[in-house]
């Protein structure tokens, strides 16, 4: 055993203890009767903590070490260092009101099935227990809020305070011994949410509520990029290639849309081809039911195909829980790479708020209609994240870095990738060859979001006109994406980036295996960054 091993043990151990949220979805359950302690004591520990980590791991002979060892040792530096950045740098918990949303980890216990009723229920005592302690630092903490961002938090803490009173009773059904324990912490934790986000409400309406800019500006935008895509690419590169890309797509797209509809490769054309295809959509009663549809029509062309070694791990299909709506449309939720217990994936699909205009609910079903939910299981599902994740969790490694190294340029990047692979063999027609172009032309439009939000202070205009011209999308789909710019900061920068260099990956295949055996090689290293890949494979880098 090399030095590092025992090294990395310790620091994994570290990590998870000081983040409890990282532990559950890791699939470590030790801490899972706590919540993060994001009080300015608890912050400086965990400071304290990473800065003795990176010290750790600068005395490590990395190039002593074997390849593998050599990769996490350079995935767990880069977990360290970026943690050390979101504390030190960014203090998001200081500003976003989402940082403090405990609902995440009290779904984890309700939802998945890991354990008996009765030991989930006791770690939910602890959790539900330090609800109200937790908010109240984060009364104190919070300052100077973004008013997307109160104004979300706002409805997920009453889409948690709906999941504690609404789903726990079915729990407590399964242990009724356990109610004198649960249900008095269970109401002082509804009670604690609900006035929070009241809390928030009344912050919205006074004139000194919250007012901060959401946009980070370049310094901060470029170092957060810098950290979440672990690419050798600069900022500016990935500006370009985005740019570059988005010729090439819409010149693919007009062609497609001709081909579909008739008529010259004109964007006339492909919003009538989209038109056509937006009039075939599901509505809030039957979106859940035809994802589960479209999840055995992608599994059967995959095997059809032998694209890549399927799994016979469950995958549970259902509508998005509140606590978690407003930021994304769906969502792929898998059991972590630690966890021991045999328990699903959930595939997570949000129909459209109660609120919402018919027109604006029109809107949303033309842009996810039948074609669009297709591949969108195909990147959610199979092949893309459920599939991926599952292979990945079957990594085995001499330390458990790989559980925690988990690459969102990979991780979106290979889902990307498969929505243009099963789109290129013909799945679905030329229909959903058209939407994956158009969720091409989406991805890539995300990038250039990314940064002329944070870094150019995009106006709101402006950003809607891009994406509904260039990117064809519906004004409630591009309403939503420009609220999930402003809330969140480099993850819409993952899915091009990713995509660009998982499809490089694919491209090498050598001269010998399969494709299934090179797409089952690219999976069997856990969920690396793309150019940590190349080095396992001995793929050499395309730039």
């Amino acid at each position: 055993m090399s030095s590092f091993v025992p090294i990395a043990e310790r620091i994994v151990d570290a990590l998870l203890e000081s983040s409890p949220g990282l532990a559950s979805s890791a699939g470590d359950h030790r801490f899972d009767d706590r919540l993060p302690d994001l009080s300015d004591g608890g912050v400086k520990a965990r400071s304290e903590m990473l800065r003795d980590a990176a010290g750790a791991l600068s005395q490590v002979d990395d190039l002593a070490l074997d390849q593998a060892e050599q990769v996490d040792h350079s995935l767990l530096a880069a977990l360290v260092d970026r943690e050390q950045f979101e504390l030190s740098e960014l203090r998001t918990h200081e500003w976003n009101p989402l940082r403090h949303n405990p609902g995440p980890l009290l779904h984890a216990l309700i939802a998945r099935p890991y354990a008996p009723a009765e030991v989930r229920l006791a770690s939910l005592v602890g959790r539900l227990g330090d609800v109200p302690d937790a908010l109240a630092t984060a009364r104190a903490t919070l300052r100077d809020m973004p008013r997307i961002h109160a104004e979300t938090a706002a409805g997920q803490f009453d889409g948690t305070a709906a999941l504690v009173r609404d789903e726990l009773p079915a729990l407590l059904a399964e242990a009724p011994g356990m109610r004198n324990a649960v249900e008095p912490v269970a109401r002082e934790a509804v009670e604690a949410l609900a006035g929070f986000a009241d809390w928030l409400r009344a912050g919205l309406h006074d004139d000194t509520g919250p007012g901060r800019d959401p946009r980070l500006g370049r310094r901060r935008f470029e170092a957060r990029l810098w950290h979440t895509l672990d690419t050798e690419l600069s900022a500016a590169q990935v500006f370009a290639r985005a740019e570059a890309n988005l010729e090439r797509v819409t010149d693919e797209i007009r062609a497609v849309a001709a081909e579909l509809v008739g008529g010259p490769a004109t964007d006339e054309t492909v919003r009538r081809a989209l038109d056509q295809l937006g009039a075939e959509h599901p509505d809030n009663t039957s979106i859940v039911d035809l994802a589960r549809v479209t999840f055995t029509e992608t599994t059967d062309f995959v095997r059809t195909h032998d694209l890549v070694t399927l799994v016979d791990d469950p995958c549970v299909i259902q509508e998005m829980p509140e606590f978690a709506r407003g930021v994304a449309v769906a969502y792929c939720d898998p059991p972590g790479p630690l966890e021991t217990a045999e328990v699903p994936t959930f595939y997570c699909i949000a129909p459209t708020p109660s609120d919402w205009s018919a027109d604006r609910v029109e809107s949303f079903y033309r842009e996810y209609n039948d074609h669009m939910i297709r591949n969108l299981t195909v990147h959610e599902a199979m092949p893309g994240h459920f599939l991926q994740l599952a292979h990945s969790r079957r990594y085995q490694g001499s330390t458990r870095v790989r559980a925690l190294g988990y690459s969102g340029p990979f991780v979106e990047g290979w889902a990307v990738y498969a929505e243009e692979m099963m789109a290129g063999l013909g799945f679905g027609g030329l229909p959903i060859r058209l939407q994956q172009l158009k969720m091409q032309l989406r991805m890539t439009i995300n990038a250039l979001l990314d940064q002329l939000v944070h870094c150019d202070e995009l106006p709101e205009s402006e950003g809607m006109a891009l994406m509904t011209g260039r990117g064809f999308q519906e004004e409630g789909e591009a309403a939503g994406k420009w609220r999930r710019a402003l809330l969140t900061s480099t993850q819409l920068s993952t899915y091009f980036v990713g995509y660009s260099e998982v499809a490089e990956i694919a491209a090498a295949r050598p001269v010998g295996p399969s494709v299934r055996q090179w797409h089952d090689a690219m999976l069997s290293h856990g969920s690396p960054p793309p150019r940590h890949l190349r080095t396992l494979l001995g793929v050499e880098p395309a730039y």
